[in-house]
């Protein structure tokens, strides 16, 4: 596939490394290349097969609107933009093209969630919870999207009204931990992932851009991973 890797930090440059080593065509674009939109023309755009997105808050939803409207296929890792979910949504469906979004493409991550899907249980027997996540000092959002998901899940699987409380860190250079302690007067159950790399995170992205090539459809990364 002809991939357009946006974002030459550094997940998007590991992106970059592992497509290629997958054996797919990388062009990737920073913030130099990318001004004012620039490599999202129409005709920049053209045989370009997925655009994978790790790039900031502040431009990610442009990025957004210009590949789908030049009815590109899209893989987005970038977080903090989704206050315009549904608007992103209703995009993707208008255009017909294709779009996988995740706070995390780390398999392992989507594993944690589903241990404290089940763990969530506990709420409803006299256990409290809360939510730490750290990060490194550069990530542009605080609490972490991954942070979020966790607390939207455990309300929704608990049946609680009310969110866990998140609180976040940032510190050197945290890849990404994620922590869910669960307390009662009897005991206390603590669940943690703590990422050592940006290696799952890379590898992710790209296998959801390959489970991405000809489909239409807009999908959380959680509704593809199994497949992979």
């Amino acid at each position: 596939m002809r991939l357009l890797i946006l974002g030459r930090g550094k997940t998007g440059s590991l992106v970059a490394e592992v497509a290629r080593q997958r054996g797919h065509n990388v062009h990737v674009a920073g913030a130099a290349e990318n001004a004012s939109g620039a490599a999202l023309a129409p005709e920049k755009l053209s045989g370009i097969d997925v655009v994978i997105d790790f790039t900031t808050p502040s431009c990610v939803v442009s990025h957004i609107e210009a590949c789908v409207t030049a009815g590109k296929n899209m893989v987005v890792g970038t977080t903090g933009w989704y206050g315009e979910l549904d608007r992103v949504r209703k995009l993707v469906e208008s255009h017909g093209t294709g779009f996988v979004y995740a706070p995390n493409f780390s398999v392992g991550v989507n594993v944690f969630l589903d241990v404290a899907r089940a763990a969530a249980a506990a709420l409803k027997h006299e256990y409290s919870g809360q939510i730490f996540e750290r990060h490194h000092i550069h990530k542009k959002d605080a609490p972490s999207g991954t942070a979020i998901a966790i607390q939207h899940m455990m309300r929704d699987a608990s049946g609680q009204r009310e969110d866990l409380e998140i609180t976040s860190f940032r510190e050197g250079e945290v890849v990404g931990m994620h922590e869910v302690v669960l307390e009662s007067r009897a005991d206390r159950i603590y669940l943690c992932h703590d990422a050592k790399s940006r290696q799952g995170f890379a590898d992710g992205a790209v296998r959801a851009a390959e489970w991405l090539a000809g489909k239409k459809g807009f999908y959380d990364f959680k509704d593809v991973w199994r497949e992979l």
